[in-house]
């Protein structure tokens, strides 16, 4: 009989433990009712572990959408110390699927006191601090979680970076000098944990600049663009100096781009050096360096200018017309209307916090969202200069011979025939001269 009763005893427990295998893999799969049904059997079979039929009840109510459920037997796992957390985070997942954020906050803030490893709990106060604009606790929560290890140290530096932009960015205020001082603290703070990072780069030299630090501000640049080259560092590193002449100006740009010769960015960089130096021929020959890529609409625009610098205004017609049609940039993006860099509002500072923390890429909202940008295509003249050289610019260097305008189709000159004999004038006959005479006097 003892050996009959723990054959059966056995037996249930097996069956028990199939029963919280297939459950799980039902909640896996999201089969909420079959996950239920299989939690009901275990509950009755596998007496030995109740704390994972009381998981397996929790999980399967939710997955079947019974939130009710769900939330009662999370909350019936708070009163077991080694249940507490996972009760936590379900109770969490079911606020958030209820739409009650501030129940959810409230969940991990209590998990995150708790656990010092509990990453899902310091990911989702992450995420409601960044959705609120609250940099300062995030701040706060990005260095916590390097302290707790649970980020590793390069995450922890990128979000942190990230951070301090999307705080300096809020207090560069142009009327309040002192805000503008804790803009410039926050910008440099985030170049000195990633020098690489271009929207922090961009707006700690414009800060420096307008403080009279231009040198300082040109080494931040000079620095970003050896790692990676950014369309908005070099506007940067151009504005820099306004009382420069163009050849100047053109001299130090090539320059920065010499830092990373092989970069596409430096590439088109000697391009404007030459346009902006005034050297049609120099930005010629750079841009042939530039091969036979796939025109975007910068791309094209960049084109046009050198054709048109080079005297020849139909080929600038042409890549006009083939950049109307081509893709924008997704870096030259982030440059809006007015050439101002980064301009982004606190929901996009926000995703570039997540994004460029996890993957250390840069997003770009203004090309999602399809919104204009800086002026990529010149404006060309609409009608035809009266007069082409014969030769380009660049082929003499004296002054050149105009082509007479075309003069069109001529029409044949008028043939000057003599003129004719034309009827004889008629003479009056003397009914006439009666009728135009005055009357006659009585006879």
């Amino acid at each position: 009989p003892r050996r009959a009763a723990a054959a059966r005893a056995e037996s249930r427990r097996q069956q028990g433990v199939e029963a919280l295998s297939r459950g799980f893999l039902a909640v896996a799969a999201g089969d909420g009712s079959e996950a239920r049904r299989l939690a009901l059997k275990a509950g009755d079979l596998a007496q030995d572990t109740p704390a994972l039929v009381r998981v397996l009840a929790a999980q399967a109510a939710e997955t079947a959408g019974d939130h009710a459920a769900a939330k009662a037997a999370y909350t019936a796992m708070l009163g077991f110390p080694e249940m507490r957390l996972a009760g936590l985070r379900g109770l969490m997942q079911t606020a958030l699927a209820e739409g009650d954020r501030l129940a959810a906050v409230r969940h991990a803030e209590t998990a995150y006191g708790l656990a010092k490893t509990a990453r899902w709990a310091w990911r989702a106060l992450l995420d409601s601090r960044l959705e609120a604009g609250d940099w300062a606790v995030a701040l706060e929560l990005a260095q916590g979680a390097l302290e707790r290890k649970i980020v590793p140290p390069v995450v922890a530096e990128r979000t942190r970076a990230a951070l301090l932009a999307a705080s300096a960015a809020s207090f560069d205020i142009p009327e309040d000098p002192r805000r503008r001082s804790q803009a410039l603290d926050l910008a440099t703070q985030a170049v000195r944990l990633k020098p690489d990072f271009a929207p922090g780069v961009v707006m700690a030299a414009r800060l420096l600049a307008a403080d009279g630090k231009v040198a300082k501000a040109g080494q931040l640049i000079e620095a970003a663009w050896k790692t990676t080259p950014h369309p908005a560092l070099w506007l940067a590193y151009r504005d820099l100096k306004t009382n420069e002449t163009p050849k100047a100006r053109a001299a130090r740009l090539t320059a920065l781009a010499a830092l990373k010769p092989e970069a596409r960015e430096s590439r088109i960089l000697r391009v404007e050096s030459g346009l902006i130096g005034g050297d049609p021929v120099a930005a010629r020959a750079a841009a042939r360096l530039l091969g036979d890529e796939a025109p975007t609409a910068r791309f094209a625009g960049l084109m046009s200018r050198v054709a048109l610098a080079n005297g020849e205004p139909d080929e600038a017609r042409a890549w006009v017309a083939r950049g109307t049609a081509a893709p924008q940039e997704p870096d030259w993006s982030d440059l809006d209307p007015e050439g101002r860099a980064f301009a982004y509002a606190r929901e996009d500072w926000a995703r570039l916090v997540v994004s460029y923390a996890e993957t250390g890429e840069l997003i770009h909202p203004r090309h999602e969202r399809r919104e204009r940008t800086m002026n990529d295509l010149p404006e060309l003249p609409s009608a035809y200069a009266e007069s082409t050289p014969f030769v380009r610019a660049a082929e003499v260097g004296g002054p050149l011979m105009p082509i007479p305008d075309d003069p069109g189709v001529y029409d044949p000159a008028p043939v000057n025939e003599p003129p004719g004999e034309g009827p004889a004038p008629r003479r009056n006959s003397g009914a006439r001269r009666r009728l135009a005479s005055g009357p006659r006097a009585a006879k």
